[in-house]
């Protein structure tokens, strides 16, 4: 599964791994520098739902005014 692929919520678990990894102290700067590349892409996948989301709701919530 690639990373367009997940959704809001396995992307949102995988910030939290990530999150807590960070938080251990146990990574090496090497894997440091990976894991907050993929924090970001994480990120950036969950921005854009969240947008998306919040632009369907704005139009739904017009057609019932």
């Amino acid at each position: 599964m690639s990373a367009k692929d997940l959704s809001y919520k396995e992307a949102f678990n995988r910030l939290q791994e990530i999150q807590n990894l960070i938080e251990s102290n146990k990574l090496d700067v090497d894997e440091l520098s990976s894991v907050l590349k993929e924090a970001t892409g994480l990120l950036k996948i969950c921005k854009n739902k969240l947008f998306i989301v919040s632009e369907e709701t704005q139009k739904i919530l017009q057609n019932i005014q």
